[in-house]
């Protein structure tokens, strides 16, 4: 059978499939971690993970430049729009007229495929993109200096090329987005089944844009970014908004599926038929893969680059600028090396790169300046867990300038996350003044979301800027025994870990998460002058266990504490709260071993 053949089948295989898991938490998970062993030396490990990369991919050195395809590059103009999300400025963007470069791309891609591999050479200049550039194996597509791409800001073209023809919707692509499976637009870099792939450039100047920010084609108001849903304007439509093109009953649907089941699905009100949240909801229905059909007639972002079951891939040394949603997102993918890369993009959801589901990833001597998360580590959500955990994956040597964590994990993580080591990074917070990184290591779930995390270690990070320094508190549910505006887990602490986190946009909450076995070491955070003092952030460590009372699944399911964890050789500098400089609950002790905060220095397991 051959490579192409097994492809397809697998993908058939996914489309038709509905995820073993119930809506209840899975014994196995329980079992699972009770069987988890600590590594005898996970630094040793961690070295292990980086030596696999020491050899790099080989590809044929034969170049196939798109300019003998017919690729002709582009004029530029000026054009208003986004710069980041919300802010106006102006942008380059193709003179109307440009040659589109998608044919030529994808024909110089065919044919070194075809001849064995090699090289696809996009030269200097500045190339407008119609389509997405789709990776097969044994080909590096590579962005000489100062070559740029520009994809066309134009949702159509991404519905055009994709292996599933699903009618007024388009031609679509297996996709995942937010931790569930769905056939969408296509996102501007993919791949499916390959391996022995790579995206490089020669340097920063080697750009690919994704044109998140610039107004559609045609003369319309919206851009990807608007899709967020961050304007206010009455009928305009984004993925936050009921679409009526999305069924206002389940019951075709999961005829199967019991009643009560299907009103816990739904939630309250009709805010489930929102593109957002239908999605989520058909996961917990069971409804398989080619049942849930978005692309045109929907607002669900596409990724700027996503490589779904592939091996061997290779991301190396260009900027990333304008993604349209999260930058990098390898799914299901083994042996992922992202290198010497440049992820420059300040749009809503612009995470800079989320592994989900991956086995031994390397991330290394990358800078970030993301809209999200920089980094967010991810397994899959509600009941799309069939590509198991993300394990066996290192960070290190890399700078992260803004976002909203720097080191996350989850929160998509339902299929579990262990084996993550980060090392010799400066989380530079250069914009603390006015766009402050929110938070330096987080680690995130809910009841929903659930999973586990165990054996996370980090070592070596500098914050000379600190963290948020102001508290950005979480919203518990109705009835919980923890006080609205009292803990800071969306944004004020350096360490993070939050198994609550925004409860409210689940309403299946039956999967109790487990943390065990984190262990963080050598920090070093300065301060900041603010106008009322010099802080580092709003509270060192903010440790919000599982919140018994937002469970809503059936009696009897444990709802552990978190556990093992241990922060050591740590100076926190002067949190902003110095009256109440941690938060802990749910946790079975929490042991600080030569920890200073605020000039005090502690050695001690901490009670929750």
């Amino acid at each position: 059978m051959s490579p192409v053949s097994r492809v397809n089948l697998r993908r058939r295989s996914l489309l038709q499939a509905t995820s073993a898991a119930a809506l209840l938490p899975a014994a196995s998970s329980q079992q699972a971690l009770a069987a988890a062993t600590t590594p005898a030396d996970p630094w040793q490990q961690a070295q292990a993970i980086i030596d696999r990369f020491a050899i790099p991919l080989a590809f044929r050195k034969h170049d196939f430049t798109i300019t003998s395809y017919g690729a002709a590059p582009c004029k530029l103009v000026k054009v208003s729009g986004q710069v980041a999300s919300q802010v106006n400025g102006t942008l380059d963007t193709p003179a109307p007229g440009s040659t589109d470069c998608y044919p030529a791309i994808a024909a110089a891609i065919a044919a070194c495929h075809a001849a064995g591999g090699g090289r696809v050479l996009i030269p200097e200049g500045s190339w407008y993109c119609k389509g997405p550039i789709v990776l097969r194996s044994n080909v590096n597509v590579h962005l000489a200096a100062g070559a740029q791409v520009y994809f066309s800001a134009n949702p159509d073209d991404f519905a055009k090329y994709g292996d599933f023809d699903c009618g007024p919707h388009g031609k679509l692509v297996l996709s995942r987005w937010q931790g569930n499976d769905c056939l969408n637009y296509s996102p501007m870099v993919y791949a499916y089944g390959q391996d022995n792939i790579a995206i490089t450039g020669e340097d920063w100047t080697s750009i690919l844009n994704g044109q998140g920010g610039v107004p559609f084609e045609g003369g319309f108001k919206d851009s990807w970014w608007d899709w967020k849903g961050r304007h206010k304007e009455a009928g305009r439509m984004s993925e936050i908004v009921v679409n009526p093109r999305n069924p206002a009953s389940l019951d075709a649907l999961a005829p199967t599926m019991l009643a009560a089941d299907r009103a816990l699905v739904r939630g309250e009100g009709d805010r489930w038929r929102s593109d957002s949240r239908y999605l989520p909801v058909l996961s917990e229905a069971g409804v398989p893969v080619s049942r849930r059909i978005f692309g045109h007639g929907h607002y669900l972002r596409p990724c700027m680059v996503e490589f779904i079951s592939c091996t061997n891939v290779l991301m190396q040394g260009y900027t990333l600028n304008g993604a349209p949603f999260w930058m990098h997102h390898p799914v299901n993918s083994r042996y992922v090396h992202i290198k010497g890369v440049n992820l420059d993009s300040m749009g809503p959801n612009s995470d800079g790169f989320d592994p989900e589901s991956c086995d031994t990833v390397l991330v290394d001597g990358c800078t970030f300046n993301s809209g999200d998360d920089c980094i967010a580590i991810k397994s899959g959500k509600n009941r799309d867990t069939q590509f198991g955990p993300t394990r066996n994956v290192v960070i290190q040597n890399s700078v992260m300038n803004s976002g909203h964590g720097a080191v996350t994990l989850g929160s998509e993580m339902a299929g579990g996350i262990e084996n993550v080591y980060a090392q010799n990074l400066e989380f530079r917070n250069v914009f603390w003044a006015t766009d402050a990184l929110n938070i330096a290591i987080r680690m995130k779930t809910n009841m929903n979301r659930g999973g586990y995390l165990r054996n996370f270690y980090v070592r070596n990070v500098s914050i000379p800027n600190g963290v948020q320094t102001t508290p950005a508190f979480y919203k518990p549910l109705p009835g919980s025994a923890i006080q609205p505006n009292s803990v800071a887990s969306s944004a004020g602490g350096v360490i993070t870990i939050d198994c609550d986190y925004a409860p409210a946009d689940d309403s299946v909450r039956t999967r109790p998460p487990m943390v065990s076995n984190v262990h963080i070491s050598g920090i070093k955070v300065g301060n900041a002058t603010t106008p009322d003092g010099s802080f580092s952030c709003y509270q060192a460590m903010v440790i919000l266990g599982p919140v018994a009372s937002s469970y809503n699944g059936p009696a009897g399911v444990p709802v552990l504490p978190l556990s093992g964890i241990t922060i050591a050789d740590c100076d926190f500098g002067t949190p902003r709260n110095a009256s109440q400089p941690w938060f802990l609950h749910n946790v079975r002790g929490l042991t600080l071993d030569k920890v200073t905060i605020a000039g005090k220095r502690y050695s001690t397991t901490l009670p929750a």
